[in-house]
């Protein structure tokens, strides 16, 4: 009953009644009488320290230095401080050093009186006359000097007198909220029930449209919202009966659809029977329809029966090396009432394809991004090279030099690799002395090897045997290994390359180092494109982060493999293995 539209309406007025006389209470009215007291007093305080012969007597008595008399004089005065009851508003006489009461109207509380603001503002000199309009009470300080005595007088008030007011006019607002809410109640139950009949009225057509008895169209009674919605619900059961009569031909379509989809269908019964499986979810599955199949039998481990809910949802498994997304939908209201459809999809080529772009998109972003940003920033400089020496311009210029010359292998390196990819490459292959090839490579590396105060070595056989290979793309493998290792081993380590034949058949090449090694976890991504274990110094030594992806490939094509084992901190071990035999 309380989540009908009828009541909800009137639940709405109601909450609106009783929220606006609570603001009106609250937050006009109470705060509209507290600025009104705090003004009163404070005008008060204001023309009673300014009224002549009142402040004259004060001071006379000052001078005289007689507390008693001073109070005398206070209360003769009481009136121009606004009257003096002894249970609401008092006054007191401080030692203006101290604070300390001496006299007063009300001799229990004055021993006790704990310093306010307005009276710490008055030891100091001056009158205070702050106020907080949320305090328990309104005071005032006035230091009076005469004759080199100087007395504190100080005016309290409890807003005794405010409290009462302020509970007169809740009373007034409480009676006006009661009022309110019965013509509310009134109001909204006339005006919710002129909305929710034409409403009542369609659910109940609704319902037997559900059932599939159509009636005739509903009556429309007026041009707002509502009759809008009663002519589109007329609309819609028209085409609803006119829809249902074609769902009929279009069944045996879909039969034929299902039969020839390469999306897998298999529809269970509630009690988890197979009713449904065409060729596709077969061959996706690895099985075959028989009559005694049940749901736990294909997706045991994946979800349960009972887990499918009645909206769809989606769940990727491995099943048969298949990665399936799997989307459940309940069909004939719930499980327990009907069954549920798996739709099985072979996503494992599209999921691959996706990180794979997702990655290269990333990489190649942050790869570009350091050099350009650099570029930028010295060729900014360069443009107002006012202050700016000729060393430092030259400087300056080879950084850019520098930086463009890295972006150009790293493009290179990435056009290499799509022509990989999309088996474009231009190969030359020839008969290679094998040994020229990697006596070039070592001797290539042998200055910079020297240069770092490293001791790079080569054991290879007098005799080698010929390759069918690119030459140059072979002595890139060799040179990027040698360059790795030089770069990752510390000045004066050992870098050793060694050849060998094994089997008659291949054609083995190692290059060990006594380098920073890589970590375990790192090892098998070392050849993925933009991998690097030790980020910052490889991009301080120039590297793209494509090398080994580059020379995996070389070697591939060249009938080969590569691996590599490594300890952290003691040294990498990368090994070529060629098939030479053809």
């Amino acid at each position: 009953m309380f989540r009908t539209i009828h009541i909800k309406l009137v639940g709405i007025f109601i909450l609106l009644i009783v929220s606006l006389m609570a603001v009106v209470g609250s937050f006009l009215v109470a705060r509209i009488v507290q600025q009104f007291y705090l003004d009163q007093f404070t005008e008060t305080m204001q023309k009673a320290f300014i009224h002549n012969e009142f402040v004259t007597a004060l001071k006379a008595e000052v001078a005289a230095d007689d507390p008693q008399e001073i109070k005398e004089v206070l209360r003769l005065y009481s009136g121009v401080l606004g009257t003096i009851d002894l249970t609401q508003r008092n006054f007191y006489i401080l030692d203006a050093q101290t604070g300390a009461y001496i006299a007063g109207s009300d001799d229990e509380r004055g021993p006790n009186l704990e310093l306010s603001t307005n009276i710490v503002t008055a030891l100091s000199g001056e009158i205070g006359e702050a106020i907080q309009l949320s305090g328990r009470f309104m005071d005032c300080a006035v230091p009076i000097t005469s004759g080199g005595n100087t007395f504190i007088i100080y005016i309290r008030d409890e807003k005794t007198g405010l409290s009462e007011q302020m509970y007169d006019i809740f009373t007034i607002i409480i009676e006006a909220l009661m009022i309110g809410l019965i013509i509310a109640i009134l109001l909204a139950f006339a005006l919710s029930k002129t909305m929710t009949t034409p409403i009542e009225n369609l659910t109940k057509s609704a319902q037997m449209v559900a059932a599939g008895n159509f009636l005739e169209p509903l009556p429309v009674h007026s041009n707002d919202e509502i009759g809008e919605l009663t002519r589109t619900f007329n609309d819609m059961s028209a085409i609803l009966r006119d829809t249902l009569d074609a769902v009929g031909n279009e069944r045996d379509k879909l039969g034929t659809l299902f039969l020839h989809m390469n999306d897998g269908v298999a529809a269970f019964s509630r009690s988890g029977m197979i009713l449904h499986m065409n060729p596709a979810a077969e061959d996706l599955l690895d099985v075959r329809f028989l009559d005694t199949l049940m749901f736990d039998d294909l997706f045991e481990g994946i979800i349960a029966l009972n887990e499918v809910q009645s909206e769809t949802i989606t769940r990727s498994v491995e099943k048969n090396g298949l990665k399936l997304n799997m989307s459940f939908a309940v069909y004939g209201g719930t499980i327990t009432e009907g069954g549920v459809m798996a739709l099985i999809y072979d996503v494992t080529e599209q999921a691959r394809l996706d990180q794979m772009r997702r990655e290269f998109v990333s990489s190649v972003s942050h790869e570009l991004r350091t050099p350009l940003t650099n570029v930028k920033s010295y060729a900014e400089t360069l443009c107002n090279p006012v202050d700016l020496d000729t060393d430092v311009i030259a400087k300056f210029s080879s950084v850019i030099v520098g930086e463009a010359d890295r972006m150009t292998r790293i493009v290179s390196d990435l056009f290499t690799l799509s022509r990989f990819d999309y088996g474009q490459m231009d190969w030359h292959m020839s008969i290679v002395s094998a040994a020229d090839l990697l006596k070039g490579a070592f001797e290539a590396m042998r200055l910079e090897a020297l240069h770092h105060g490293q001791k790079l070595s080569m054991d290879m056989p007098l005799s080698l045997p010929e390759l069918y290979a690119d030459r140059e793309r072979l002595a890139q493998v060799f040179i990027n290994i040698l360059s790795n290792a030089i770069k990752y081993t510390p000045d004066g380590g050992d870098i050793d390359m060694r050849v060998w034949v094994e089997n008659d058949k291949y054609l083995v090449v190692t290059v060990t180092d006594t380098g920073i090694g890589i970590p375990k976890s790192d090892i098998a991504r070392v050849f993925d494109r933009f991998y690097r274990v030790d980020k910052a110094r490889s991009r301080a030594s120039g590297g793209t982060g494509l090398g080994l992806s580059i020379a995996r490939e070389i070697v591939q094509h060249h009938n080969g493999d590569i691996e590599i084992k490594s300890v952290l901190n003691k040294g990498t071990t990368i090994t070529v293995r060629l098939n030479y035999s053809r």
